[in-house]
């Protein structure tokens, strides 16, 4: 038996048209906004590509993935403290101490390389922890602090060894030199502390108090972060992370010159993570942006080279890169802020009403 259907019955409501996504150009201006490095670095590649023709053979390629994994392994943790709104300019000088100590037990290709490599970590470690305890506990200026230190650790790196030292054998030289899958390893292990810290940063809670201590320090605290044992903590990751890319410098090189190793490399590693988007007053920045930071910055000086540049334009773009990392991060940040409120605003406006049949 049928029934007949109901006199006076409503239609059923029209769902509501879902608000349509981002369109492509949409999409394209947020990644050229959030990291417009990406794009000057792939052009700064085809340009020199098309200008010397052997800036993408892999000989070339290999050498500026080298120099690029030395910055990397040290810019990891040097950008997670800028995050936290610190800084360590004691880098290069930690850097230099520990390739000369570990050249001092590998001298004349004798020692351990497993001691050499333990005991320049440990001793970049206890720089990092000095700078650690001075900045986060006594509450001294992390610029100061480490400032001071990049002149005594510089000093004590001469004490160690006041004249190159060098021939440390093949197995020592293996963490310079050695490849694996035809990679360099030291390739490998910047990508794996990239990695590393981009996952931390982003899916842990110490990533979220990272960010948090960077914003705003004390609303932190009262929110039960641990201000000071953060970035302690990364103090003493920073200090290590330079004494390993000394060994690995020390390594390549199979020289250890003490008052050579190192010089101005504070000031490489800063650039790449200003360059990368870290904000240098803290509580912005991502491990993605410092890889690109790293990169652009090798190959803007393996670029230099190619094309004959002298040494001193070389230090002279790269100053001017440091400068313009820094204009291009508040730059950035401007245009994100004024893209972000124009789409807040939209959202607020919401969509338009259907039409009524």
């Amino acid at each position: 038996m049928s029934t007949a259907p109901t006199t006076g019955a409503t239609a059923p409501p029209v769902p509501a048209a879902a608000p349509a996504g981002p369109t492509w150009a949409q999409r394209a201006q947020t990644g050229l906004t959030r990291n417009p490095l990406l794009v000057l670095l792939v052009v700064m590649v085809v340009a020199l590509q098309v200008s010397t023709g052997s800036a993408l053979a892999w000989p070339n390629l290999r050498g500026v993935l080298l120099d690029a994994a030395v910055i990397a392994v040290v810019a990891v943790p040097s950008a997670v403290l800028v995050i936290c709104g610190y800084i360590d300019l004691s880098v290069g000088s930690t850097l230099a101490l520990g390739g000369v100590v570990a050249g001092k037990v590998m001298a004349g290709g004798d020692g351990n390389p497993v001691v050499a490599v333990v005991l320049a970590v440990a001793l970049g470690a206890l720089v990092g922890l000095v700078n650690g305890v001075l900045s986060t506990h006594l509450g001294l200026s992390s610029f100061i602090v480490t400032l001071g230190s990049l002149t005594a650790v510089r000093g004590a790196a001469q004490l160690v060894s006041p004249l190159p030292v060098n021939t440390f054998g093949d197995a020592f030289g293996f963490l310079g030199v050695g490849t694996l899958a035809g990679v360099p390893l030291a390739v490998w292990l910047a990508v794996v502390a990239l990695v590393v810290a981009g996952v931390v940063l982003t899916c842990t809670p110490v990533g979220r108090h990272v960010y948090a201590i960077g914003v705003n320090r004390e609303a932190a605290f009262l929110s039960g972060v641990s201000v000071r044992r953060v970035p302690l903590v990364v103090f003493v990751l920073s200090g290590a992370a330079a004494a390993f890319a000394g060994v690995v410098t020390v390594a390549r090189l199979n020289s250890a010159p003490a008052g050579q190793l190192g010089l101005g490399f504070e000031l490489q590693v800063l650039t790449a993570v200003l360059l990368g988007g870290v904000a240098l007053t803290g509580g912005e920045g991502g491990m993605f942006g410092v890889a690109i930071g790293v990169l652009f910055l090798g190959v803007l000086r393996n670029g230099l080279t190619l094309l004959d540049v002298t040494t001193f334009w070389q230090s002279v773009a790269s100053g001017l890169a440091l400068v313009a990392a820094i204009a291009l991060a508040r730059g950035t940040h401007a245009v994100r802020r004024r893209l972000e409120a124009a789409a807040a605003a939209r959202a607020a406006d919401g969509p338009p009403d259907a039409a009524q049949p």
